[in-house]
């Protein structure tokens, strides 16, 4: 597996455990879905692996893969700043075609900070109780 690809979200069945296991967040133009990685789960990616979904209610083909093109593009510029093992699911509003690709890669950013965050949050031990 080449790098670029090495941190995406590829098997039906992985999404499907993030739908039901993860929750959902929404951002600007972007809903998102994200779900910690079980310890006992098996995956060839120790950081994290993102998929999009873009729904055909998006536009014909050409606009889908469009979006889909920018988005990896945004993902892949912000990756670096979410290292848990987590699994993401970005789904995209249609406002995302024409948003300034500075602003797609902004809120990409804003959300992979967030999900970090949280991550980190639910891994910190809890303080014991008097």
């Amino acid at each position: 597996m080449t790098p670029a690809t090495q941190h995406r979200l590829r098997k039906h069945a992985d999404y499907q455990l993030v739908y039901k296991a993860g929750r959902k967040q929404f951002a600007k133009q972007i809903g998102y879905f994200y779900a910690l990685r079980p310890v006992g789960r098996r995956s060839d990616t120790p950081g994290p692996r993102i998929g999009l979904t873009v729904p055909k209610a998006l536009g014909k083909a050409v606009d889908r893969n469009r979006i889909k093109r920018r988005m990896r593009e945004a993902v892949r510029a912000n990756l670096s700043l979410i290292t848990a093992p987590v699994d993401v699911i970005l789904h995209p509003r249609r406002s995302v075609i024409d948003l300034d690709f500075l602003q797609l890669k902004r809120e990409v950013a804003q959300i992979l900070r967030a999900i970090q965050a949280a991550c980190d949050r639910s891994q910190k031990p809890s303080p014991p109780r008097p």
